[in-house]
């Protein structure tokens, strides 16, 4: 994960505590997963309303934004412009894309490229249910493509 001082919004640990439930903050600021399958927003689709970072509220991604993808988290194919950070994770034995807020430095996921979905990136923003919440009042819109 980047250095904390990259972000704006800074919180101590017993702060973040205090205000995320314990498997947000275990997925959010200590770069957990959870289960496949088991998060309120893998199976959750809206015609409008943006994703935001459960931690500090900003939007991430558009409803038009999620796609299914068959892989047990809620699935991106793309964010809105600025406000993911990516960082180059190589737990695990391999090398990913890891997803922070660019906000706050949460940790969101991964992202997966060239995977054949139909959709305008061929990417795939793989984030933890625990990372994000959901507003529904929002009418921002997908604004294009990038290849």
């Amino acid at each position: 994960m980047a250095n904390k001082q990259d972000f704006p919004v800074q919180l101590t640990d017993n702060e973040w505590r205090a205000k995320l439930s314990p498997e947000q903050f275990r997925v959010l600021r200590q770069q957990g997963t959870e289960r496949a399958g088991t998060g309120e927003y893998d199976q959750h689709f809206a015609g409008k309303g943006v994703y935001e970072c459960a931690g500090c509220n900003t939007p991430l991604y558009t409803a038009d934004m999620k796609f299914k993808s068959g892989c047990g988290w809620p699935a991106f194919f793309d964010a809105i412009p600025g406000k993911i950070k990516q960082n180059v994770d190589r737990s695990w034995g391999m090398e990913r894309i890891e997803i922070v807020c660019n906000n706050c430095g949460g940790h969101l996921g991964h992202i997966f490229k060239g995977e054949g979905y139909d959709t305008p990136t061929d990417e795939r923003h793989c984030t933890n249910s625990a990372a994000i919440s959901f507003n529904p009042d929002s009418d921002l819109k997908y604004e294009g493509k990038k290849k």
